[in-house]
């Protein structure tokens, strides 16, 4: 099939180990050179570690694969200094529509209010991701080893032991941490004995990649039982380079093989492109529905990212999406515990937070799946019910489930949150993903969070803050882990051992119920770790304390 895309090949270097006397150790390895692996072991470099990353190919993915980027993840690529690639080559797009047969019955907006730096989704295809965070790995100095692949995992304690093949010959390498993010079937999983469970949907969907010039806005479109493909689903998107990806329900006595081939994809587009439609199949593949996750994430030192951890349905785009945020909670924990800043039990609460996001990940998406492919004549009867009272009664519509779209996780039982002792109005509660809003001179909220933690202190004036408070900022910025300082103020103005930055719309204080004086701690992953009405020390330190395990004897 033709495509608009050509295959990077990366270079394989003679690994060191080869000729190394004795074997040699790493402080943190990754396995997997997918979105998920790249980002730890780029958040692991920005955090001072030396990362090596293994991976058994030398290029990237075939075919457009992860496709969905959601405003969350766009956040954490802009802070891996990956973002801007992606949204001026991807497709941006916030409205989503719903049909049945013939007629559209609802449509969603992902960000219905304005002052958001990034949009709602991208599309972008996954090998187009994975080209510009292998570069970003590159240029930070990650050692990227391509053509090696782990045949041997040895134990789950300090040392964890890599047994690497490589064109040149097999070698042995050690680390103190091995993190695993070689997919679905991820054979380091098999290596170690362990189980993923949960369901394998009895459904089959063909993937169609399609080159074609289209005057289709950028949307999802979804369908049930459209004319074109009736009493099947059908989804629509756009991709970059006038590549679009349409999902064709089969059922599952489906021939997988069979399906693939383009004397039965052809008509099948044609049907619903019609046949003046000229295009060209960039890439096919056949896939089912699985719901699925280990039961633990952490295995002593060993740690398991994305979907070598947990699986999930692809409508609603939760695959990479999900994964992106376990990088993301994963790589400040690591840093402050190889750092003697943190206990090792920090590490815990990578398991704690992330299984819980899993599960609500693996809710939504079962319930996604359930309606799009009812198992039963009564639940096919109760889905076309509701999507014939969608179009005209409100109440419905929000029973039509065409895959809920990724939302980022909300860590409301985490152990790290500090509970709230103050009323605040709004959603930025102790655990929830940070809003964003438009500050001063173009810069953006989310870009003054993540990498490390930070106080927001709101202010009317700058220099109605109180002296006690400002000398207490030198407390902060020269802890052992350290709190910068960023004051949100609606006028401008210095003040010492802070970053002052205008509300000049007043959507942060908004957002945040930002009255003057509020004060907010936020985590290095851009989640609140705390919030006060009124700046107080000792709290503050109690609360850093906390979110990072060191409230406790061990």
């Amino acid at each position: 099939m033709p495509s608009s895309y050509r295959q990077p090949h990366f270079a394989y270097l003679r690994p060191p180990d080869l000729d190394a006397v004795q074997r040699l150790r790493r402080p943190v390895v990754v396995v997997g050179a997918g979105p998920v692996g790249l980002a730890v072991a780029i958040d692991c470099r920005l955090k001072g570690l030396p990362v090596v990353l293994l991976d058994e190919d030398d290029t990237v993915s075939i075919g457009s694969r992860g496709l969905c980027y959601a405003k969350r993840s766009l956040e954490i690529l802009d802070r891996l200094g990956c973002g801007e690639a992606v949204i001026a080559k991807g497709v941006s797009w916030n409205v989503g529509r719903t049909f049945f047969r013939d007629h559209e019955v609802y449509r969603f907006d992902l960000v219905p209010e304005p002052d958001h730096k990034r949009p709602g989704m991208v599309n972008l295809q996954q090998y187009y991701l994975e080209e510009y965070q292998s570069a970003r790995a590159a240029t930070l100095g990650v050692d990227l080893r391509w053509k090696n692949r782990v045949i041997a995992v040895s134990g789950s304690s300090d040392p964890v032991v890599l047994t690497v093949d490589t064109p040149d010959g097999i070698y042995e390498l050690e680390t103190a941490w091995l993190i695993v993010a070689d997919g679905a079937r991820s054979p380091i999983r098999r290596m170690m004995g362990l189980d993923i469970e949960g369901k394998v949907f009895r459904d089959r969907f063909l993937i169609a990649d399609v080159r074609m010039q289209a005057d289709f806005p950028p949307e999802r479109w979804f369908w049930f039982d459209p004319p074109f493909h009736p009493n099947q689903s059908v989804l629509l998107h756009r991709q970059a380079d006038n590549v679009w990806r349409i999902d064709f329900q089969l059922g599952w006595d489906a021939d997988p093989e069979a399906e693939k081939a383009p004397e039965r994809v052809i008509p099948r587009i044609k049907a619903m492109l019609g046949d003046d439609r000229e295009f060209e199949l960039e890439w096919v593949s056949v896939y089912t529905f699985q719901c699925r996750r280990m039961a633990r994430f952490r295995h002593g030192r060993v740690l398991f990212v994305g979907d070598a951890a947990h699986q999930v349905s692809p409508f609603g785009a939760r695959g990479a999406n999900s994964g992106y945020q376990d990088a993301d909670n994963l790589a400040w924990k690591l840093q402050l515990v190889i750092a003697g800043l943190a206990p090792e039990r920090l590490l815990d609460t990578y398991d704690e937070e992330r299984v819980a996001a899993a599960d609500e990940n693996l809710l939504n998406s079962t319930r996604s799946t359930d309606f799009i492919t009812p198992k039963s004549g009564i639940s096919r009867i109760f889905r076309d019910a509701v999507l014939e009272l969608a179009e005209r009664h409100a109440f419905a519509r929000r029973l039509v489930n065409s895959g809920r779209l990724s939302l980022p996780a909300v860590y409301v039982h985490s152990s790290l949150n500090t509970p709230d002792v103050e009323a605040f109005a709004g959603d930025m509660s102790p655990g929830a993903p940070m809003a964003d809003a438009p500050l001063d001179d173009g810069h953006w909220l989310i870009d003054e969070l993540g990498g490390g933690f930070r106080l927001l202190l709101f202010a009317d004036v700058p220099a109605a803050i109180e002296r006690s408070i400002v000398d207490a900022f030198t407390v902060l910025r020269h802890q052992p882990v350290p709190i910068e300082v960023v004051i949100l103020a609606r006028r401008s103005g210095a003040v010492a051992n802070a970053r002052v930055r205008i509300d000049f719309k007043g959507v942060a204080a908004d957002r945040y119920d930002g009255h003057h004086g509020a004060v907010y701690l936020a985590r290095p992953d851009q989640h609140v770790a705390a919030r006060w009405r009124r700046f107080d020390l000792d709290r503050i330190l109690a609360a850093l304390a906390r979110a990072t395990c060191n409230d406790r004897e061990v």
